[in-house]
């Protein structure tokens, strides 16, 4: 007797559901690097932001090559972002480094005033950034060139925190405290960078859109981020650092060059750029915002 075969609906809506199980795990990675967070576990918490970055970048891209594309998948994904990579990197700062650097900044500045806790408005500077970072790339999707990213993206801003955080401990059985002052720049500096209108480049659009092999690529990418993870304490923020400082080269090339461009020629040039691939089923920062 043969069995009955499922419908073609069945089947569809079963292949938009994966994706966003991608990005429920980067929100649950997210979450979870909070609860690691308030236990003192900054080095695990760390981690997990790194994790909620690769499932991050895993959703987008299963969803094109699964062409199930969904503007749920976007508006879900850009929720996830905000708690893994807005929440959990500002509360990661502030309790590592930002709030027990208070006391030191209150003597500097005012010995004799606690009111306001610099540590504490540096985070939520970073969380506000991070919001207002999603919300301008939800609405400008449309304008702006695929293979860069307006301000450096949330993912890689959290990515950046989390490399930081390694960095400190790369020293085996470190327990001195880190520079809360210096931390303290380091946010505000990523929280501007989100916001500014440097140009970012999305390597995710130059390796996987229009790509004759996207499995095999995948596959690569995978292993070389897996690479990058293992020896995450000397080697993240070196290539991080280098990541800020290629995109302000290049936003000087860019810029120069359009500027010498006569108008016409900007304009059709404005005019010829494809249309982003924003609707992707696990949207992500990644794949719609992180690079």
């Amino acid at each position: 007797m043969s069995q009955k075969r499922k419908p073609k609906g069945d089947r569809r809506r079963a292949i938009y559901i994966f994706p966003n199980l991608f990005t429920t795990m980067s929100l649950f990675f997210g979450f979870y690097s909070i609860m690691c967070s308030f236990q003192g576990r900054f080095y695990t918490s760390a981690g997990f932001i790194l994790l909620a970055a690769l499932m991050d970048g895993l959703d987008g891209t299963v969803a094109r090559m699964t062409n199930t594309t969904s503007r749920f998948g976007v508006e879900y994904d850009s929720l996830s972002d905000l708690i893994a990579f807005g929440a959990a990197p500002s509360i990661l700062t502030y309790l590592w480094a930002l709030k027990p650097a208070q006391l030191r900044l209150y003597t500097i500045i005012r010995p004799d005033d606690y009111s306001l806790g610099f540590g504490l408005v540096a985070a939520f500077i970073y969380l506000a950034c991070g919001a207002l970072r999603l919300a301008r790339f939800n609405v400008s999707s449309g304008q702006r060139d695929p293979g860069f990213f307006q301000g450096l993206p949330i993912t890689g801003a959290a990515a950046l925190v989390a490399a930081c955080v390694f960095w400190h401990y790369r020293i085996p059985n470190r327990v001195d405290a880190p520079d809360g002052p210096m931390v303290l720049i380091y946010m505000l500096i990523l929280s501007f960078l989100m916001i500014s209108t440097l140009d970012f480049i999305s390597f995710k659009h130059r390796i996987f859109v229009h790509n004759k092999h996207p499995f095999e690529t995948l596959a690569i990418f995978v292993i070389s981020l897996a690479i990058i993870i293992t020896k995450a304490k000397t080697l993240l923020l070196p290539l991080g650092l280098i990541y800020l400082s290629l995109s302000v080269i290049i936003t000087i090339v860019r810029r120069s060059r359009k500027k010498n461009l006569p108008p016409e020629a900007s304009n059709s040039v404005n005019l010829s750029k494809p249309p982003p691939d924003k609707l992707k089923g696990g949207g992500d920062n990644n794949g719609s915002e992180g690079g």
